[in-house]
């Protein structure tokens, strides 16, 4: 009999790969599909056109394969898909296709802690990313008010799609957390920049609806609560309007919290508005201000203070 086409052999095999993720390790959908793509890529250069052969997955080939990667993706991208392929080496090791001490010949890809600066937006550009909003329609009063809840409060996008109106407490200025990244009901302090933008999006913006949501769609399904992804299209949009090259939303939390160290804040209370489980995580950001590090520099012995 013919051999079966190596792409209906390599999505046979990932579907059974996916099944195991789930359903043996219990990973949630995302990270199956996740693994399951870069798995894909390297099925695709080992075998191309030919046949699905197990028993040509060696160290060389892996190894290879991994550096050769290490041109096209940063470390912390590079280490994910060392861990899907050693996840597929487990898997196939689980069926029985290959032998158990394979997987221990992927590098692990070096990616010291700490070791890059987070980006964030400077004044200019900030200046110009909230001239983006066209603030007198309805739709730009919601998308601006988004946008000043990602990067006055360092939200993620899900939290600021997730937001009910009960979670504001206006007399004591505070927004409660509930569908955190960690699990956990964590109460922020409302800025007057916030504030102010969710006034005039709920008086003047917000059409009439049912929903607990605090922000909503304008158009089908008009009044329903909005998703995470039109949060995240609504700010590149803005970005490309501003001629900014991001497209990623998350440079917005880094420069809330970039912003809130250069104001005189606390470790602490940074570490406690950006919901890090630990200050170390937000110690990254005291490599950001060289000038406030260059005031507590010791002067080079030999030259004058």
């Amino acid at each position: 009999a013919p051999d079966k086409p190596a792409s209906t052999e390599i999505e046979a095999s990932l579907r059974q790969f996916a099944t195991y993720l789930r359903d043996v390790c219990g990973l949630a959908p995302t990270t199956c599909r996740v693994r399951c793509r870069y798995v894909r890529g390297f099925l695709d250069d080992l075998f191309g056109d030919q046949p699905l052969a197990f028993k040509r997955i060696n160290a060389k080939c892996l190894i290879c394969f991994i550096t050769g990667q290490s041109r096209h993706y940063q470390p912390t991208t590079l280490g994910a898909l060392a861990c899907a392929l050693r996840s597929y080496l487990r898997f196939l090791q689980f069926t029985g296709v290959i032998p158990a001490t394979l997987a221990i010949a992927i590098p692990t890809p070096p990616n010291w802690r700490l070791a890059a600066l987070p980006p964030s937006l400077d004044e200019d550009e900030l200046s110009r990313f909230w001239s983006a909003f066209d603030r007198s329609t309805a739709i730009g009063k919601r998308d601006y008010a988004m946008a000043r809840c990602l990067a006055d409060l360092a939200l993620r996008c899900h939290e600021v799609a997730g937001l009910r109106l009960d979670a504001i407490d206006w007399r004591a200025g505070t927004l409660r957390l509930e569908q955190t990244k960690s699990h956990r009901v964590e109460l922020l302090p409302l800025p007057q920049t916030t504030a102010q933008a969710l006034i005039d999006y709920f008086r003047q913006g917000r059409p009439s609806t049912s929903s607990r949501a605090v922000f909503v769609y304008h158009r089908a399904p008009r009044g329903e609560g909005v998703r995470k992804t039109t949060v995240r299209g609504s700010i590149r949009r803005a970005f490309g309007r501003a001629g900014l090259a991001w497209s990623g939303t998350h440079i917005l939390r880094h420069t809330a919290a970039t912003r809130m160290l250069q104001g005189g804040t606390s470790l602490k209370a940074i570490t406690d508005v950006l919901r890090h489980r630990s200050i170390d995580t937000t110690l990254i950001y005291t490599k950001v201000d060289l000038l406030q590090l260059s005031r507590v520099a010791m002067p080079w012995p030999g030259q004058p203070s």
